[in-house]
């Protein structure tokens, strides 16, 4: 069977694209693979802050479109960029083993966050990310930055950018774990729902396709993503919301961090619960957090 698999065009999409070409060539060596890269709403606009161009799916329509009108077979894309729900007739295949979730700060003259000057100008695309980071340090000047790995990091040593904030995944994806000055614990900087997770989609109706991808999952990040991307699903809300939880299994129960922000504040909330359900923690911490960003 030849199975075309479509992309963004970016280095990082194309990497983790081949890296899951690879494992499918090695696990069914009687299949063949195609990698087919498409260009995006979020890649054709490379200046409007991501919070500003509307909704969660702007790196994803135009290849959903493809598959469903049959001109690929599936897509990957990372994971964290997916909104709540798809169109009907997708579907996601089980996750596989995910890569580091946490975020990291790549400074220009190395050293931790806690080195940098005062009044350091910090960069990062994500609302989520700046607003943890200034909690941490309140005098970094914050600003927004778009583009690829590759574009920010150029972008950092031409500009008066002192250090990027961004996600550990794209950067070891990229073999580029030397340009890392620190790694923020999960608990400082809450990631992304289900960052560092690939989502592997195709059709509903291919349930041949979909039975080899599931049949490579990594059972214990799958629950817990499945729990992040409840959470999503529970706030209901898009890149415009400043939202982030991680979920982790201890060695009795599951254990739950989330934060959210209210749309035009700095203020977040936070906070951390445990259970056995890992769903049923993503519903009750979403409802929680909703009534306090409400009532706060």
């Amino acid at each position: 069977m030849h199975i075309r698999i479509g992309t963004r065009g970016s280095r990082l999409a194309l990497a983790q694209t081949k890296e899951v070409a690879d494992t499918l060539r090695h696990a069914y060596p009687e299949d063949t693979f195609e990698i087919i890269t498409i260009k995006t709403k979020g890649d054709k606009n490379v200046h409007q802050p991501l919070h500003m161009l509307g909704d969660k799916g702007i790196f994803v329509k135009e290849i959903e479109e493809q598959i469903l009108n049959g001109r690929i077979d599936m897509g990957v894309h990372s994971m964290k960029d997916m909104p709540s729900h798809i169109p009907s007739g997708l579907v996601f295949a089980k996750i596989w083993k995910r890569e580091d979730p946490r975020d990291v700060l790549i400074a220009k003259q190395g050293g931790l966050l806690f080195d940098l000057p005062p009044h350091a100008v910090i960069a990062t695309g994500s609302l989520r990310r700046s607003l943890q980071i200034k909690a941490l340090r309140p005098d970094l000047q914050m600003i927004g930055i778009r583009g690829n790995v590759d574009t920010r990091l150029q972008k950092m040593r031409d500009g008066n950018i002192d250090g990027l904030i961004m996600a550990a995944a794209g950067m070891h994806r990229l073999g580029l774990h030397d340009q890392i000055s620190e790694y923020f614990s999960v608990d400082a900087v809450i990631p992304a729902c289900a960052q560092g997770a690939l989502a592997l989609e195709c059709r509903k109706s291919d349930h041949w396709l979909k039975e080899k991808l599931d049949a490579l999952q990594y059972e214990p990040d799958a629950v817990c993503v499945e729990a992040e991307r409840m959470f999503l699903a529970c706030i209901g809300g898009g890149c415009h919301i400043p939202m982030g939880a991680y979920c982790m299994c201890t060695s009795a129960e599951y254990r739950m961090i989330g934060m959210l922000g209210k749309e035009g504040s700095s203020h977040i909330c936070r906070k951390e619960m445990n259970g056995n359900d890992p769903l049923l923690l993503a519903k009750r911490l979403a409802q929680t957090l909703m009534q306090e960003v409400r009532h706060g």
